[in-house]
């Protein structure tokens, strides 16, 4: 569905990610790694929000393009959360016969039917988070890209938003970055660890807990597999 080729972004000899080669298809992959690892560099790359280096993104097969949920984000208070979704789809340029229907159905898909008339600014925290990632649903896109979904929700709301992101797994690809490993648990059927720009390991949940050693910082095998890679990388 989406291929790096040699994806480079260096930022003044400052930070440099890549170059990555990777692919990606439907289903759910988690992109992990610490603050500055450069996974909100990626996701802008992938979005075509910045431009690479060197190398490029291809998306192949689809003319969908790509849904993107950024880490930080505004929505405007005082239109309706079906308001935003229909500007939302406008820019995307779906069709005006189509864009009621659409927006009907990502508001049923993250649950928020009942407050389509509502003020964004009534929403609580985890609403808001929910109608994000119904914006990048809306236009139907092939890949969706959701950065740090639950970073500041409480421990009840990340399950709830967890829940919701693999229920839109289906045919669509979804890249989740995130550094909390309960996400990782929750959501993933392949982990891509990154670390100052490089890719440390590319593989499934399983095979991440497998590199766990006993020395290693952490209270799970996940968390010492995750320490041990990047302390290694660190040395």
């Amino acid at each position: 569905m989406i291929r790096l080729e040699g994806l480079t972004r260096s930022f003044d000899g400052r930070f440099t990610l890549g170059p990555l080669s990777l692919e990606f298809g439907t289903g759910v992959t988690c992109v992990v790694g610490p603050n500055g690892a450069g996974k909100t560099t990626l996701f802008g790359l992938i979005a075509g929000l910045d431009r690479p280096t060197s190398g490029r993104v291809v998306i192949e097969g689809s003319v969908r393009g790509v849904g993107f949920l950024p880490q930080v984000f505004r929505l405007p208070p005082r239109a309706t959360c079906r308001q935003f979704l229909e500007y939302v789809a406008w820019l995307h340029k779906v069709p005006k016969a189509s864009r009621g229907g659409r927006v009907d159905r990502v508001l049923e898909a993250v649950g928020l039917e009942d407050r389509a008339g509502r003020p964004i600014g009534e929403l609580s925290g985890g609403m808001v988070r929910r109608l994000g990632i119904a914006q990048a649903l809306v236009h139907d896109p092939a890949l969706v890209l959701l950065d740090e979904p639950t970073a500041g929700l409480d421990p009840v709301q990340r399950v709830v938003l967890r829940d919701l992101v693999g229920s839109l797994a289906g045919e669509r690809g979804i890249l989740v970055s995130t550094h909390l490993v309960e996400d990782i648990r929750g959501l993933a059927e392949r982990v891509v660890v990154l670390n100052q720009g490089e890719v440390l390991f590319d593989g499934s949940v399983a095979e991440l807990q497998a590199l766990a050693v006993p020395d290693t910082p952490g209270g799970s095998d996940l968390e010492r597999a995750l320490s041990r890679l990047i302390l290694q990388e660190g040395r």
